[in-house]
């Protein structure tokens, strides 16, 4: 069962309010969307780390997940799978927010993201000096 509200620490909601600035992607979600599979791209697991909700950016999972939630759905168990965690809702809903939070850093952290263009050329691996 998907998290009914995802809501985000004040350190994940300022790293977006830079990330909109700098890519010029207007919506939360969709910038949520791409460090969530940020994250999962990665071969490590992120680390066991708390993130309190104390932002005021918060959105339900339609709203996160668009009309792919099943897919997300799928790739966090997945996940969670692979890395060997147990598939209860809480486990789940754990890594989901780990996930999002490490993806929102990575993407904030990598300076050359500047277009919904760079974006695209980091998800498929394309170089960043051939467009």
């Amino acid at each position: 069962m998907p998290i009914d509200n995802i809501r985000l620490s004040q350190k994940a909601r300022d790293q977006l309010v830079t990330l909109k600035r700098r890519t010029g992607i207007p919506h939360w979600n969709t910038l949520c969307r791409w460090a969530f599979c940020r994250s999962l791209s990665e071969a490590t697991p992120p680390p066991k780390a708390k993130h309190p909700a104390d932002s005021n950016v918060q959105m339900d999972w339609r709203t996160f997940a668009g009309p792919h939630g099943d897919l997300y759905w799928a790739l966090l168990r997945q996940r969670c799978h692979s890395d060997g965690l147990p598939l209860d809702d809480e486990t789940l809903a754990q890594q989901f927010r780990v996930h999002l939070h490490r993806g929102i850093g990575y993407l904030v952290g990598d300076r050359s993201l500047r277009t919904i263009t760079d974006l695209v050329n980091e998800a498929i691996d394309v170089p960043a000096n051939v467009t």
